[in-house]
């Protein structure tokens, strides 16, 4: 039996997210980026893991509206203490607000994926949750540290597990490894798979 030879259709990474393109890249295989224009304000009253799947599935709407044969990937992160959204910091004074009020705490990550073909009216999404516990015995001056070595301002919760972030936490519980860093992999290649992508 012969396989297809058809071409896939373009893959696209509905973010301008550096950290969601490095993990897009483990994938080797080609795809471009396009930035979503999406309105990232949360709804009055919105749990944490609903907005973290209506902005992956809006990202990923929106770069599907510009360019409808390809399959888009869109994602979001929204860090969650005590059932309140935390988002970026963005500025070192609200990142140091952010880690103290995350000391000693139990934080949940909810990471979206959403993958959608507007020619082919695919569309999956999903939401990882990742349980993170933070160092009770964290001082003001540790968090200094961590936040002037490492200015994580653009991360939710302002901790870069992936790098310096790791030494803030006593655990992480997840089922998706790659999610709290911004792209819950098994998740996303599931779901590119069957929008039709061949994986190696």
């Amino acid at each position: 039996m012969l396989e297809s030879t058809s071409p896939q259709r373009p893959l696209i990474l509905g973010s301008t997210s550096r950290y969601r393109k490095e993990l897009v890249e483990r994938l080797n295989i080609p795809f471009t980026t396009a930035s979503p224009d999406v309105d990232e304000t949360p709804m009055p009253g919105e749990p944490p893991g609903a907005l973290a799947l209506r902005l992956a599935l809006a990202k990923a709407h929106a770069v599907a509206e510009q360019f409808p044969d390809a399959i888009v990937i869109g994602s979001d992160q929204v860090s969650d203490l005590n059932g309140e959204p935390m988002g970026k910091p963005l500025v070192h004074e609200r990142a140091v607000e952010m880690l103290r009020a995350m000391r000693g705490q139990t934080v949940m990550f909810h990471t979206a994926v959403a993958v959608v073909c507007k020619t082919t009216g695919f569309v999956q999404s999903d939401v990882a949750i990742i349980k993170t516990v933070f160092r009770s015995d964290l001082t003001d001056d540790a968090i200094e540290r961590y936040l002037r070595a490492e200015q994580p301002y653009d991360c939710a919760g302002s901790a870069k597990s992936e790098g310096l972030g790791i030494s803030l936490l006593d655990a992480i519980h997840s089922d998706d490894p790659t999610a709290l860093i911004g792209l819950p992999m098994i998740r996303t290649c599931r779901m590119v798979r069957a929008a039709g992508i061949q994986l190696p």
